[in-house]
């Protein structure tokens, strides 16, 4: 793809700006990318998360426009990430869904609210109906806890850090890419000419310049649970939170729930670890023994319709930003409409994602 510009500038390192300097720097760009935080990633909410590619069971809580950015983004993550300099942990063995005898009409909602996406998005694999023993053929470990289930075939997941890293890697190999730590620098620092651009991906650092984004907080905590065997992400019913349990390499799991309406940036409480660890416990026994690893907080950027957005406020200058809970389901399709805009400056693919991407 050969864009109308031979330099670059991105601001903010989190997911979404790694993955437009990998892809401008791939494309022949010369490449500038200022961060506030430091490598390590730590004020990104990137870093707090399960990344699950899951369009089908997050259409309990997406619309379809996510929905369809969720399936593409499936088929594009295999792609992108053989591009970079480092492996990154990447399946799609679907997603399990279930829930305890006493959750049965919560659960029979969600499989009515998933049902109607498969009927609105008819690429999406079918949602299969579970019993005991079909549980037990995808996950022995489960099979004498839970009657009934939900898979939903050929959704996935990736190791959030471990992709981080990786696209850190590869910039770092290349020539034509310079990283500026601790930078905190706003489009308005900036004057593009007729052959450079500047790329916003801040997230909440944009705060002060797009009215209406907020913060959505989330909590994972990460444990070290070698004697539990899930080989895949498995999201449990419940009629307060949704809990979810994502396995990643070497015995680590990420144990998360929905999002909580605020900003608050203060570490977790004992009573949502204690929800989230319960509910873990209920899922598989052998997470009694698990080690908490790390409990993590951080806060989505978000806009007030709870959608991505793409704009583009002043000739070439773009802003990326309400990823939301979705972020790495999404990235890729808005990597994608992103690429459009600056080749052509339309984007057919923010057309069929519904993507607003106006000034």
């Amino acid at each position: 793809m050969r864009l109308p510009f031979e330099s670059v500038t991105v601001l903010g390192a989190g997911l979404m700006g790694r993955l437009m300097a990998v892809q401008l720097a791939q494309a022949g760009c010369s490449v500038d990318l200022h961060e506030a935080g430091s490598a390590e990633a730590e004020g990104a909410a990137a870093r707090v998360a399960a990344a699950m590619l899951a369009p089908l069971a997050e259409s309990a809580v997406a619309p379809t426009s996510v929905v369809r950015m969720g399936h593409h983004a499936l088929s594009r993550w295999p792609e992108l990430l053989a591009t970079l300099a480092a492996p990154v942990f990447f399946q799609r063995q679907g997603t399990l869904v279930l829930w305890h005898r006493q959750d049965a009409a919560e659960a029979a909602r969600l499989a009515r609210v998933l049902a109607r996406t498969a009927e609105a998005v008819p690429a999406l694999p079918a949602m299969q109906r579970l019993d005991g023993s079909a549980i037990a053929a995808l996950e022995p470990a489960l099979g004498q806890r839970f009657a009934q289930g939900l898979w939903l075939p050929e959704e996935g997941q990736l190791d959030n850090r471990g992709l981080l890293a990786a696209l850190l890697h590869t910039l770092e190999q290349h020539p034509e890419v310079r990283i500026h730590w601790h930078s905190a620098r706003t489009p308005d620092d900036f004057e593009p000419g007729a052959s450079a651009c500047v790329i916003d991906c801040r997230g909440l650092g944009a705060r002060a310049d797009w009215p209406g984004l907020r913060g959505v907080r989330g909590e994972v905590v990460r444990v070290h649970a070698p004697e539990v065997a899930l080989t895949r992400p498995t999201r449990l019913v419940h009629p307060r939170y949704p809990i979810y349990i994502a396995p990643k390499p070497d015995g680590i799991f990420v144990i998360g729930a929905t999002e909580i309406e605020s900003d608050d940036m203060s570490p977790a409480s004992v009573r949502s670890t204690l929800e989230l660890l319960s509910a873990a416990y209920a899922v598989h026994s052998g997470f009694a023994e698990a080690r908490i690893v790390e409990i993590a907080t951080q806060c989505r950027p978000t806009l007030a319709s709870n959608l991505p957005a793409i704009r583009q406020p002043r000739p070439r200058v773009l802003q990326i930003n309400g990823l939301y809970r979705h972020g790495f389901m999404i990235a890729p399709a808005l990597l994608d409409v992103a690429m459009e805009l600056l080749q052509t400056g339309a984007s057919p693919l923010a057309q069929r994602f519904g993507l607003e991407t106006g000034p």
